[in-house]
């Protein structure tokens, strides 16, 4: 069993950034793929970005080059950096584990945690 606990969304303007943190529990994240969600009101949840236990990356076309996902094994923590944010880059951010390689769809990720809003003003 993982416990995911996000943290470090919120209200910034457009051009602006943030870091979000996805804090596990129960399993180091160095030995799992860890994947970032969104949903936008009204939406289907989204891919985002993930990070394999062996460092593969994979990112989405409307995130691609502003927002950077990295992992800090002391703290087993993955880290999403939000750069150069868009109004429409307004959503509910979630972090989800699965055991086994890359994925990018949601129905593939086992655990999730509850998510924290990212709030980007034009």
């Amino acid at each position: 069993q993982v416990q995911l606990v996000e943290s470090g969304g919120g209200l910034v303007q457009a051009g602006g950034s943030l870091r979000l943190s996805c804090a596990a529990s129960g399993r180091a994240l160095s030995t799992i793929a860890v994947g970032w969600f969104r949903q936008a009101p009204g939406k289907e949840r989204e891919f985002v970005a993930t990070l394999t236990w062996d460092n593969g990356k994979q990112y989405a076309d409307s995130v691609k080059g502003r927002f950077t996902v990295s992992r800090d094994d002391a703290k087993n923590t993955v880290h999403l950096q939000l750069n150069s944010l868009k109004p429409e880059d307004t959503a509910v951010y979630y972090c989800a584990a699965r055991a086994g390689l890359l994925r990018v769809g949601a129905n593939d990720y086992d655990y999730w945690g509850q998510g924290t809003q990212v709030t980007v003003s034009s």
